[in-house]
């Protein structure tokens, strides 16, 4: 996981321990990561409904929380992360899932036609603008 969201992570298992402690013997200790200020597992609702509010705050358009999913597994082929890493952090068991879940960008597109131009041409001159010139096959 990214560093900041370890942090994220340990200050919120702070704030929780701080919430265990308000709630004494009210507090349901189910080892959950995300709790009511009890501990009882959170409302699948709820998530929905912050989902929602995050995108609306964001300005992002709507979309589902598992689309979120969809958008990890593109950045991580954005990051050119190998497919069997992708797996793992995805945990899929099968690799057809990165073809189900993997979108291919623009952006992506232009990496690969950069990163294939450079291998069929040679600058002429120091980012003049040009074409360049054809690589001979050796």
């Amino acid at each position: 996981m990214p560093d900041e969201l370890v942090a994220l992570l340990e200050r919120h298992q702070k704030e929780q321990e701080a919430e265990r402690e308000n709630a004494a013997q009210l507090w349901t200790d189910g080892g959950w990561v995300f709790a009511t200020p009890t501990g009882q597992p959170l409302n699948p609702r709820t998530d929905y409904t912050e989902w929602k509010r995050l995108l609306v705050r964001a300005g992002i358009r709507d979309g589902r929380l598992h689309d979120a999913r969809h958008t990890a597994a593109t950045v991580l082929l954005i990051l050119g992360v190998a497919e069997r890493a992708v797996m793992g952090i995805m945990g899929w068991s099968d690799s057809g899932m990165a073809r189900r879940y993997q979108h291919v960008t623009k952006h992506v597109q232009r990496d690969v036609a950069k990163r294939v131009g450079g291998l069929l041409w040679e600058p002429d001159g120091p980012n003049d603008g040009s074409a360049g010139t054809l690589r001979e096959a050796s």
